[in-house]
């Protein structure tokens, strides 16, 4: 008898000893226990016979291939988690007063939200953009509102994360030039754009254009960053959308990586090699309240990443390996009901994320159910990641997770999952054609109305919302956007337009007009012309509107 079974049996002596007393006079909660995302839970875990080979080949050692245990040799002990809170509303002013404060506070990097009208490429006075100039982020209409956003940050000194999908190349083109007339070399930027459009026709519909341009615009940012702006991460292929949209854990990775498999594959195709870009693609997840899922999920997604780079695509350079990750807390978990309830739920979701390896953190304000976080609630939300960094001891060692016998089990079953939705994916046709079919946005819906069910006949338990309810509540003093920001944004165009070089404009948008017909053509260099020259974000959007046409969604019933 060796080990494991002499343990086996000793678990059988307690289940029938120590373990039935207990239970014949105290009957367990629930008959069957799972994680947040239905994967069964058993009471107990015990060693499991793990050879020294298989050891090494699925957890291994930090910093090493594959990656389970961390992408870093030394995480945490080297230095923290950029600290990186997503901010932006109304005006530039009003978003670079807010960066400002958010800079003094002790963050350490810099995470733009835009307005929906940016995000779908309109400008705020577009008829279109009516209602919601400024309200989910900041209006960003041209070079000029960009330079206006980042007055006084030194563009060389920070880390900038957009979060921005279907215009992502004209909001880079405004960074870079920006950056350019503070005199800081393309080089030298860092930061991140989403640029993630997969997810957006799976989960969040701020689409322009149809998926084939999409892709082509996607890997022309790859091909122009890797000459022109090495330090930037190209893509942050997002699996928090896919959360929010009610996903479970492993769909939310599955889907995800199946993106990332999508982007990979239409760069190779276009000529790149995949050592030349690889190593600039990121990822961003979600964190939410079951703690021992998600740091399993986080490890999982590492390994399975890996694997994919190294065994399908054929990545030489350990760095294209490596699942780099930005993490936000659930905002979906997030409730109108008590809010100060939300400052607890952020500080387990932000464990998850630090014991779970992430590379860089957004912690939500405890009143984003209600609308645009305040100052007080934001410095909440920071201090809670400075506390954990700082006085938690959790980031003293590296993965201090690794090795629970749960922990390992839960990690490996995700894995399992995850692989199951990605080859079937792949037998479909891969990602585009999943979406296309509508099968990716259905497994989505299929788990959020169990989940909502589960929440309306009280199986599931949140509190304040359907147990432990108050009554009255006192009200949060909740911060409000100008009415009035639309016409300030168009009385500010107006103002561009007359001023401008309007000749240059419109050479610079034929020129584009013109690629943009040109498949073979790279479209970075001739959109960063035009919006050197001024031209406005709808503007440039509406000429690749022309030329590419709009996406229209498919109904998923």
């Amino acid at each position: 008898m060796n080990k494991f079974d002499k343990i086996e049996a000793q678990k059988r002596k307690w289940e029938d000893t120590t373990l039935k007393k207990v239970i014949d006079r105290f009957p367990e909660q629930k008959e069957q226990f799972t994680t947040g995302s239905w994967l069964p839970v058993e009471r107990l875990y015990l060693p499991r016979p793990v050879s020294e080979e298989e050891y090494l080949k699925q957890v291994g050692f930090p910093g090493e291939f594959p990656f389970t245990r961390g992408v870093q040799p030394t995480m945490y002990r080297g230095r923290f988690w950029t600290m990186r809170q997503y901010a932006g509303f109304g005006t530039a002013e009003e978003s670079n007063k807010r960066y400002k404060y958010l800079l003094e506070q002790g963050q350490t990097g810099l995470s733009v939200a835009f307005d929906l009208p940016t995000q779908i490429g309109y400008d705020s006075d577009d008829p279109r953009s009516v209602g919601e100039v400024g309200k989910v982020g900041v209006a960003i209409d041209s070079l000029e509102d960009m330079e206006i956003l980042f007055d006084g940050i030194p563009l060389d000194k920070v880390s900038t994360s957009m979060t921005i999908n279907a215009p992502a190349a004209v909001l880079l083109a405004f960074y870079i030039a920006v950056a350019e007339k503070q005199g800081v070399a393309r080089d030298q930027l860092r930061g991140t754009i989403q640029n993630d459009i997969l997810k957006e026709y799976i989960a969040r519909g701020t689409y322009i254009f149809p998926p084939k341009p999409s892709l082509r615009l996607i890997t022309n940012i790859f091909e122009f960053c890797s000459r022109e702006v090495p330090k930037w991460n190209t893509i942050s292929i997002s699996g928090y959308h896919i959360r929010e949209a009610g996903s479970t854990a492993v769909q939310e990775v599955a889907f995800t990586l199946a993106d990332g498999m999508e982007y990979v594959k239409a760069a190779v195709n276009a000529g790149l090699d995949i050592d030349q870009f690889a190593g600039r693609l990121s990822f961003f997840f979600n964190a939410h309240n079951d703690l021992f899922e998600e740091v399993a999920k986080f490890r999982a997604a590492r390994r399975i990443w890996a694997k994919i780079m190294k065994e399908r695509f054929g990545a030489k350079n350990p760095k294209s390996m490596m699942l780099r990750f930005h993490t936000q807390t659930g905002g979906s978990t997030l409730t109108a009901q008590q809010p100060d309830n939300n400052i607890v739920r952020v500080a387990i979701q932000t464990l998850a994320a630090v014991l779970g390896g992430t590379q860089s953190l957004h912690t939500n304000s405890r009143d984003e159910a209600l609308g645009l976080p305040t100052e007080d609630s934001v410095r909440i939300a920071l201090r809670t990641q400075q506390i954990v960094a700082y006085e938690s001891g959790v980031t003293n060692t590296v993965d201090p997770l690794a090795g629970s016998y749960f922990i390992e089990s839960l990690t490996d079953k995700i894995e399992e999952e995850v692989w199951n939705y990605i080859n079937k994916i792949e037998e479909m046709g891969g990602m585009v054609y999943a979406i296309e079919k509508g099968y990716v946005q259905k497994e989505i819906q299929d788990a959020a109305y169990r989940y909502q069910q589960e929440v309306e006949k009280g199986e599931r338990v949140v509190v304040g919302v359907n147990k432990f309810t108050l009554d009255h509540e006192a009200p949060k003093e909740i911060l409000r956007v100008n009415p009035q920001l639309r016409k300030i944004q168009s009385e500010r165009l107006a103002r561009l337009r007359s001023k401008r070089d309007n000749q240059a404009v419109k050479r610079a948008l034929e020129a584009l007009r013109q690629g943009a017909r040109d498949e073979t053509v790279n479209l970075m260099p001739l959109i960063l012309d035009a919006a050197k020259a001024y031209a406005t974000l709808g503007e440039i959007s509406n000429v690749l509107r022309e030329v590419f046409g709009e996406y229209q969604e498919s109904i998923v019933l």
